[in-house]
């Protein structure tokens, strides 16, 4: 079976090529020579079976940073037939150079013209023909996003592979570029210039990124509300009218495990699914238009400050959706102690698990202007976290990198593009946290419920001897024996917090909010709100932490540094509003 390996600097569409070659496919191998993950798809190219090997976007093939060594070592220890080098057309007078230094190394290669609907839109025009001549290789001119030219790039893949004599290349990439390719006196791209002055600007620059984030979120919310109560009024009709008469005549203890513990825990959760969904399609728009390139060089100063740079920020963005898929984005990042200081702090962010408790918490404790202001100080203490925990742990992991970061055009991305991502993303979340939820809502049902001669959830069942045995701990920080229960559970999976609660106490939506408002106070309230944002990152973040860092000692720190920090912010709390409210 032929090994072709898919290479190109970095924001070049490659991920998207091999996402449209791979589909759902992709798998992750281990490779000889290097301790990274890669991924790889087997299919076939041009009629031959063929393994395609995704490697990191470089700069430089000689580089010092992570991922340069494990490209090097990946060509250097393991037999590739053919190199597919993508390259974004409109950079190309800065990316050839990169393609001339892999020919030299005796591969074949296969130059891949990356958006051409770009290049095309900015004026910029080709001689391909004769680029394969002076380069001595094929060059195929694609739009990966459009689909165009995928066929005529299956056709040139092996092909000429073994009628190819690789020059040695004495001609320069710079006299390759003013031979074969045309650029217009000055490149259309008033518009991205325009926005630029804007976007990027010393001292707006900032104030209007933070707008642009909080009307994400404002945007969000208003337009799932409507939606959130149709979903909660269907689960409810469901179980009125369907499941109570399903179970009228079925033992208790059945009748109470299916609805008083699986769908009571199941449909509280479900209910917040249209938020996630609409964050998801939403920060896809926002991620695939270039913005978040601007906002990492943006912030890239301050983030220096405290260890960090402007990759970090990106991926603390993208971990306000979920923490998992921010953990395995730091793979872009050139050092290993930047990407380790990165996964240290991502798990901070206020990922969309945690909204749904806090939503559902403020919505229960708080007047709307009040509760807008709670959740804006859950914010603005989730990046407090972030800023604490990189300060610790700079000297640890020490990186003097300077951040190389290409600043894309603006794009909108296609509706297809939009849906197929932003599915991705929702099925991601879907598929984890329904494993989770079930098992979740099942194990508090069971702790609740036993020993059955007891008391729902009185202090002789075992949660409630559970909670005995740590009250000593969160008695301090205002957390009682039921919360406990919920926060051990919230540990695999944030989002049975919330439907721990309605198995502990029968009760859902709006009642069961009734219900706690009169069981804790505010400042308990908040108090458990800071601990469920600050403590130990879900099962599936530790897992992606440890299985992209490879270090478990890492995941070890991230799991301690977060408990001892938020009970410290808790306890901070909690003694102050006893003490001053």
């Amino acid at each position: 079976m032929k090994k072709v390996a898919l290479l190109g600097m970095p924001n070049t569409g490659k991920s998207t090529l091999f996402n449209q070659i791979s589909g759902s496919s992709a798998k992750v191998g281990n490779w000889p020579g290097i301790t990274v993950d890669l991924y790889s798809v087997k299919t076939l190219l041009n009629g031959h079976l063929t393994e395609l090997i995704d490697l990191p976007g470089i700069y430089d093939l000689k580089g010092y940073s992570e991922d340069e060594k494990v490209v090097h070592t990946f060509l250097a220890n393991n037999k590739i037939d053919q190199v597919l080098f993508i390259i974004n057309s409109t950079q190309i007078d800065r990316q050839l150079g990169l393609a001339l230094n892999i020919i030299k190394l005796g591969i074949p290669v296969v130059i891949i013209a990356n958006m051409m609907d770009e290049a095309k839109k900015f004026g910029i025009t080709f001689n391909f023909d004769l680029l394969e001549s002076l380069t001595g290789c094929p060059v195929v001119p694609i739009s990966a996003k459009y689909k165009i030219g995928l066929d005529q790039l299956n056709k040139k893949i092996h092909a000429t592979q073994k009628k190819l004599n690789i020059p040695k290349i004495e001609i320069s990439a710079k006299n390759i570029i003013k031979k074969t390719v045309k650029f217009p006196a000055t490149l259309n791209d008033k518009t991205t210039k325009k926005l630029d002055s804007i976007f990027l600007h010393p001292y707006l620059g900032l104030p209007i990124f933070l707008l642009i984030i909080y009307g994400i979120f404002q945007l969000v919310f208003t337009l799932s509300g409507p939606l959130q109560d149709s979903m909660a009024n269907m689960l409810f009709y469901f179980e009125q009218n369907f499941l109570l008469e399903l179970f009228a005549h079925s033992d208790p203890i059945l009748k109470s495990f299916f609805i008083d513990g699986v769908y009571s825990g199941v449909s509280t959760v479900a209910a917040f699914v249209p938020v996630i969904v609409l964050f998801f399609f939403v920060m896809t728009i926002v991620e695939d238009s270039g913005y978040f390139s601007r906002a990492a060089f943006l912030m890239d100063k301050l983030m220096e400050r405290i260890g960090l740079d402007g990759r970090g920020f990106v991926m603390m963005l993208m971990g306000f959706g979920c923490n998992v898929p921010a953990l395995s984005g730091t793979k872009i990042m050139r050092s290993k102690e930047m990407r380790y200081l990165t996964m240290l702090v991502i798990p901070f962010s206020l990922c969309s698990a945690r909204l749904q408790v806090f939503l559902f918490i403020v919505s229960a404790f708080f007047a709307s202007h009040h509760g807008a202001l709670v959740l804006f100080f859950m914010y603005l203490l989730s990046f407090f976290s972030i800023f604490i925990t990189a300060i610790v742990f700079k000297n640890k992991y020490k990186n003097d990198e300077p951040l190389i970061l290409e600043l894309p055009p603006y794009r909108f991305p296609t509706i297809k593009q939009i849906l197929f991502r932003g599915w991705q993303e929702v099925r991601f979340f879907l598929k984890r946290a329904s494993k989770f939820i079930v098992f979740g809502v099942i194990a508090v049902w069971a702790l609740t419920h036993f020993p059955s001669e007891h008391e729902v959830a009185s202090i002789n069942t075992y949660a409630g001897q559970i909670g005995q045995f740590f009250e000593p701990v969160f008695a301090p920080i205002g957390i009682d024996n039921i919360l406990i229960i919920a926060l051990f559970f919230g540990f695999i999976a944030k989002e049975i917090l919330i439907g721990a609660l309605a198995v502990i106490f029968g009760l859902e939506g709006q009642a069961l909010g009734e219900h706690l408002s009169q069981l804790l106070t505010n400042g308990q309230a908040i108090s458990f709100m800071i601990f469920t944002l600050i403590y130990t990152p879900c099962v599936a973040s530790i897992a992606t932490l440890k299985h992209e860092s490879k270090d478990f000692s890492l995941a070890l720190i991230s799991v301690g540094w977060s408990l001892v920090l938020a009970w410290v912010m808790s306890f901070i709390f909690y003694q102050s509003y006893k003490l001053f409210i």
